[in-house]
């Protein structure tokens, strides 16, 4: 019989397995241990929800359960190197968050969610960055990108997506 092929890396099942000294119980890792995997794959394939409910001894629908509630992630295919959450909060939209978001797609070529062809920049409006008074926003990875014009978003994330490429 040929084993099935594994997602996890023994490296994400030893992040998962060092956080656990900090969490109650086994089930308080599901967060965590789906940001890992995330992390590493851009998505959470089904298969790895399997492996990280074993890794965990819950249930595979409780693990898919957790992921489910968050549009944080992705389950399908991976987002891009560079996810780039727009804000359209009332702060934000009022300072032309919307606009914002609009211009980023039609430049990019994709839809709200969407990810060019080139895998490079995955796109999303989000309900709130919690950066108010540097409205309009956008969280590019790690980099939190103020008081973006359509123009400034777009130099800003050609830089992010030069490093990572």
């Amino acid at each position: 019989m040929i084993a099935p092929k594994r997602v996890l890396t023994d490296e994400m099942v030893a992040k998962i397995e060092a956080l656990a000294p900090r969490y109650p119980n086994r089930r308080a890792l599901t967060l965590p241990a789906l940001h890992i995997v995330n992390a590493e794959l851009r998505h959470v394939p089904l298969e790895a929800v399997v492996e990280i409910a074993q890794v965990l001894g819950l249930a595979p629908a409780e693990v898919q359960d957790t992921l489910t509630f968050y549009q944080f992630f992705h389950q399908e295919k991976p987002h891009g190197t560079v996810r780039a959450f727009v804000c359209r909060s009332v702060s934000c939209a009022l300072r032309g968050g919307d606009h914002l978001l609009e211009h980023l797609c039609k430049k990019n070529g994709v839809e709200p969610y969407g990810t060019t062809p080139d895998g490079s920049l995955t796109i999303e409006p989000a309900e709130c960055l919690g950066a108010c008074d540097f409205a309009p926003c956008i969280l590019a990875n790690d980099d939190l990108l103020k008081n973006m014009t359509p123009e400034a978003a777009e130099a800003e994330l050609k830089k992010p997506r030069a490093r990572a490429t």
